[in-house]
């Protein structure tokens, strides 16, 4: 992807690989990471042949975001050795399905930066918030029961379905964009396969999203969270997974640089939040900025996911004219490193 000539330190976790690439010349922390994830979400076969039309690259992982990948190593191949300090090109393999095994097992590992751009989707806008993730499973037991009388069991389904109402309740569906708390039922799952029986279990699978506003879940821990959605649901819970909300400094020196960069190169720069969770979260915790700066697009993760062409062109060139101006900027590293 950036050709030879660069230092390549290779990761794994769990099967997932990734790596942090530098220059030798550059040697020391990195003052700029720029991330890049190169797993995408599963799709028809249909949607793994790009076609182009008109200004839209259609394709899977076309927006979500092989393409801003690309670009940023384009970026990082033509400046890391002429800057006068060290950036990095962080690639990673599992941010669709969390993130902790690519750039979270990284920072474990003590990879720092003095600030991170994620090349996430964001039409040359800069998000300096976006949502934490839980990822959990409600969890219903019931009793087993021919389906002709099921006076004589206990419905796990219907349980559990009682449970989804009353969490719903209590986080509906916005009819809406809003910043607030979100609960998407992904999956429902039974063992039960015989229609005349009154199924005896029943799991539903769990995504929610919330911003740090929410002190019910925002720096909480996996049993914290469980037993706050087990007083909602009145069922088991299991909570497989907890992202932290992300928050960079809107004011800062650094990302004022990247709005002035986007602007020169024909964007707004404005700022953003973003209801999907990125790897900028692992960062949030160790007092890092990290915000989310990509290319122009839209319908990731669905069927008609495309990149406009027309910005990857300034996408570039804002990336450039930030990193070329970094050096005047003046960074303090956080104590919780």
């Amino acid at each position: 992807m950036v050709g030879p000539g660069f230092d390549i330190r290779r990761f794994e976790s769990r099967g997932k690989p990734s790596a942090l690439v530098t220059h030798p010349d550059r040697p020391g922390r990195p003052r700029v990471i720029l991330n890049g994830h190169l797993d995408v979400v599963p799709g028809t076969p249909e949607q793994f042949r790009p076609r182009r039309e008109g200004d839209r690259l259609y394709g899977r992982g076309t927006h979500d975001m092989k393409v801003a990948a690309l670009v940023m190593a384009t970026v990082f191949r033509s400046l890391a050795a002429a800057l006068p300090y060290p950036i990095a090109l962080q690639l990673v393999t599992d941010e669709e399905v969390g993130g902790f095994d690519g750039t979270g097992h990284q920072l474990d590992q003590g990879v720092r930066g003095d600030f991170v751009i994620i090349g996430e989707q964001s039409a040359l806008r800069v998000v300096t918030e976006s949502k934490g993730l839980v990822r959990a499973r409600l969890i219903a037991s019931g009793q087993a029961a021919h389906a002709a009388y099921p006076w004589l069991g206990s419905n796990a389904l219907l349980t559990l379905w009682a449970g989804i109402g009353r969490l719903l309740e209590r986080y509906p569906v916005p009819a809406s964009e809003a910043w607030a708390t979100t609960v998407n039922v992904a999956r429902i799952e039974t063992s039960n396969e015989a229609v005349n029986q009154v199924p005896s279990d029943a799991t539903a699978w769990l995504d929610i999203r919330y911003p740090p506003e929410d002190t019910d879940l925002t720096g909480r821990s996996a049993d914290e969270i469980a037993a706050h959605l087990r007083d909602i649901v009145d069922l088991e819970v299991r909570v497989d997974a907890v992202g932290t909300p992300h928050r960079a400094d809107p004011g800062s020196v650094l990302v004022r640089a990247l709005q002035e960069a986007s602007r020169a190169a024909g964007y707004s720069g404005e700022l953003l939040r973003k209801h999907g969770a990125a790897d900028s979260r692992f960062y949030f915790p160790l007092g890092i900025d990290a915000v989310i700066f990509g290319p122009a697009g839209d319908g990731q993760h669905g069927p008609d996911e495309y990149v406009e062409v027309s910005s990857l062109t300034p996408y570039a060139q804002a990336l450039s004219l930030f990193l070329k101006g970094f050096p005047h900027q003046q960074v303090v590293h956080s104590a919780a490193e």
